[in-house]
C-alpha cells in the first residue's frame, strides 16, 4: 500500500538503518560529462566501491560533446556504458536526458562528473524510494578546491577503508541557502509545497523513472537553470522532497553559482520567470504574459453575458499571470446559413466572438493549457464576478495554510450549491498518486494537504450586474452633479473632522483651570451643535445626490 504523505513531512516514514536492509530496486546513475575526464575519473572509481549491491546497479556516461573524446576509465562499475548525446541539442539537460531515455532502472541517480560520493552514498537515497513511489531524494555536497586531486585507486581505496571523509581538504564554500531551508523547516519537513522545491539541486538526486517520465523528463531547451524547472515541475506532480546527510558526496571545485552568481543569476533569471511561477519577485513587470500562469481558470461556455462578465472580473484580477479557458463545444459551431438573432448556438457564437483574439482567453472543449503547469487552478462558475482582489487573497490565504483546495460557496439553491474552487496542482497530483479505486479524490485531498470551505461574500464574489456588459452611452449631466456632490461631501466631511478636533482641544484645555469650565462647556457645546447641524447638512445632500441620480439615470436610461 502507497504511504500517504502530508504535504512534505516524509517522517511518516523511517528508512531503514545503512547497511542493515535488503535492497531490491534497479538504479542507473546517469553520468554527464563534458571535457571532464580527470574528475570522471574519480567519480566512476568511487562509484565502483559502492555499498549498493553491483547486480542492481547500472552506469551510463553521456558525452555531451566534448572536445577530446570521454573515456571509460579502468576503475569503473561491471555495468558501465558510454554513449553520445545525439545531434539535436547540446548542454547538461540534454546530456542527462540522453542518460534517462537509455536508462534501465527503477530509479534513475543523477551525479555530476566533477562529484565523488561516498561509499554508502547510492545506498543512502535508495533506501527512501523503497519506501514510497513519489520520493525525490538529494544528497549532501560538500565542496573541496580541488587543486590537488588523488587517484582513481586512491578514491577506491579510501571508499574501501571507510576514510573517503579524508579525501580532500574541506571548502568553506557551502550551499548556504538551501542547507539553511532544510534546517530551518526540520529536514523540509515542515517546509511550505512552494518552498520544498527550491532545494532541488541536480548534481546528487534520484527519481523514481516512472514519475520522472511521467512529467517528459528535463526540459532540454534550457542550457542551464534545468534544476530549477525540473524541480517546479517535479512539486506539481507531486513529488516529496527528501534531503539525507547521509548520503554525502564531494564536489570537486567549485560550481558557477558560487564562482559567478550575479552572472549566473542575470542568464538564469528570464528562463526562470518564464517557467517557475513561485518565482514572485521576477514577475512585476505590468502587463506582461508568461509561458507558464500562476493561475490557470476554466470557465464553462454557458450564456453571453454570464461567461463575459466572469472572464472580464477575471482578466481585471490584480493577479497579472491569469490564463483562462472557456470550454464548450466550439468544433459544433459550423458556417453554414443560418439565422443570425435565432441561431440555437448564438450565446456560444457570441463569446467566441468576444474572446477568439484575446492571447490570454484559450477557447478550448477541454481545460487547461497543453504542456503547461500552473501551480494553481480555479474553477469558475459563469454569471459570478470576483473583486479585482479576490483571486490574490485567495491563492495568498492557500499558501499561508499550504493547504490543498478552496471551496467557496457562492448561492446555495433546491438544485444544489454553486461552487468556485481553487486547487492546488500538487495537492491534486499526490491525491491522485495515493488513492485507492474508487475512493472520491477530495477525501484523499484532505488527508495529504486539506480542503477548506469558504463563504463567497467573504471574498469578494458577486453576481453580474443585471445589464451587461453596462450600457456605455455618456452622460455628461450625471457626471458633472455626481462630482459636484462628491465635491461638497469632502469638503463637509474635512470640517466635521476638524471641529471635531478642535471639540476636543476644548475639552482638554477646559480641564486647566475651574474658573473657566463654564465658559469652556458653553462654547464645546456651541461647537458640538454646529456638528450635528453640519451632520444634518451632509445627510441632506446625499438625498439630494441620490435623486439626482435617479433623475439622471431615467433620462438616460428610459428602457431601465
Amino acid at each position: 500500500m502507497t504511504p500517504r504523505i502530508r504535504r512534505n513531512d516524509y517522517g511518516v516514514l523511517t528508512p531503514p538503518l545503512l547497511g542493515q536492509w535488503t535492497p531490491e530496486l534497479t538504479v542507473t546513475v546517469v553520468v554527464p560529462a563534458h571535457d571532464r575526464q580527470e574528475t570522471l575519473d574519480l567519480t566512476l572509481a568511487a562509484l565502483s566501491a559502492q555499498s549498493y549491491p553491483a547486480e542492481l546497479l547500472d552506469v551510463i556516461v553521456v558525452d555531451d560533446g566534448s572536445a577530446v573524446p570521454v573515456r571509460l576509465p579502468e576503475l569503473t562499475p561491471a555495468r558501465t556504458r558510454l554513449i553520445t548525446s545525439p545531434p539535436g541539442g547540446w548542454g547538461r539537460a540534454w546530456a542527462v536526458q540522453t542518460g534517462i531515455d537509455a536508462a534501465t532502472g527503477e530509479i534513475i541517480f543523477v551525479l555530476d562528473a566533477d562529484m565523488v560520493p561516498h561509499h554508502r552514498h547510492v545506498e543512502a537515497q535508495l533506501r527512501w524510494h523503497h519506501l514510497a513511489p513519489y520520493l525525490v531524494v538529494l544528497g549532501w555536497i560538500d565542496f573541496t578546491a580541488g587543486e590537488v586531486l588523488p587517484t582513481p585507486r586512491e578514491v577506491r581505496q579510501a571508499l574501501e577503508d571507510g576514510h573517503e571523509d579524508k579525501l580532500f581538504p574541506l571548502s568553506p564554500h557551502r550551499h548556504d541557502w538551501a542547507e539553511k531551508i532544510i534546517l530551518d523547516h526540520e529536514g523540509l519537513r515542515t517546509a511550505p509545497n512552494s518552498l520544498a522545491t527550491r532545494i532541488h539541486v541536480g548534481a546528487t538526486v534520484s527519481y523514481p523513472a516512472s514519475l520522472l517520465r511521467s512529467i517528459g523528463g528535463l526540459d532540454t531547451s534550457l542550457v542551464l537553470a534545468e534544476d530549477t524547472e525540473l524541480g517546479y515541475r517535479l512539486t506539481q506532480a507531486g513529488a516529496v522532497y527528501v534531503p539525507d546527510p547521509d548520503s554525502r558526496v564531494w564536489h570537486i571545485g567549485l560550481p558557477t553559482a558560487m564562482r559567478d552568481f550575479l552572472s549566473l543569476k542575470r542568464y538564469n533569471d528570464p528562463y526562470v520567470a518564464d517557467r517557475v511561477p513561485y518565482r514572485r519577485y521576477l514577475r512585476t513587470d505590468p502587463g506582461r504574459q508568461w509561458l507558464v500562469p500562476y493561475v490557470d481558470a476554466t470557465v464553462p461556455a454557458a450564456g453571453y453575458e454570464d461567461v463575459r462578465a466572469t472572464v472580464d472580473g477575471l482578466l481585471a484580477s490584480s493577479v497579472p499571470d491569469v490564463a483562462i479557458t472557456i470550454t464548450g463545444p466550439w468544433s459544433a459551431l459550423g458556417n453554414g446559413r443560418r439565422s443570425p438573432l435565432r441561431d440555437p448556438d448564438l450565446d456560444l457564437r457570441l463569446i467566441h466572438a468576444t474572446f477568439e483574439h484575446d492571447p490570454r482567453v484559450r477557447l478550448a472543449e477541454t481545460s487547461g493549457s497543453p504542456g503547461v503547469v500552473p501551480p494553481f487552478r480555479l474553477l469558475m462558475p459563469p454569471g459570478w464576478v470576483p473583486a479585482r482582489d479576490t483571486l490574490q487573497r485567495l491563492v495568498d490565504h492557500l499558501e499561508e495554510h499550504d493547504g490543498g483546495a478552496l471551496c467557496v460557496a457562492l448561492d446555495e439553491t433546491d438544485q444544489g450549491v454553486t461552487v468556485a474552487r481553487l486547487e492546488r496542482t500538487a495537492a491534486l497530483s499526490r491525491a491522485a498518486l495515493v488513492s485507492h479505486p474508487g475512493e472520491h479524490l477530495d477525501t484523499v485531498l484532505d488527508e495529504v494537504f486539506g480542503l477548506e470551505w469558504l463563504d463567497g461574500d467573504t471574498w469578494g464574489f458577486t453576481r453580474r450586474p443585471p445589464i451587461y456588459p453596462p450600457r456605455r452611452r455618456p452622460v455628461p449631466e450625471l457626471d458633472r452633479i455626481t462630482t459636484q456632490y462628491e465635491k461638497e461631501i469632502t469638503r463637509l466631511r474635512k470640517r466635521t473632522a476638524l471641529m471635531q478636533a478642535e471639540l476636543a482641544q476644548l475639552r482638554r484645555e477646559a480641564g486647566k483651570g475651574r474658573r473657566d469650565a463654564e465658559r469652556w462647556r458653553e462654547k464645546a457645546e456651541s461647537w458640538r451643535r454646529e456638528a450635528v447641524r453640519l451632520s444634518r447638512t451632509q445627510d441632506q445632500d446625499r438625498t439630494v445626490l441620490k435623486r439626482a441620480v435617479r433623475r439622471v439615470r431615467k433620462l438616460a436610461f428610459p428602457d431601465t
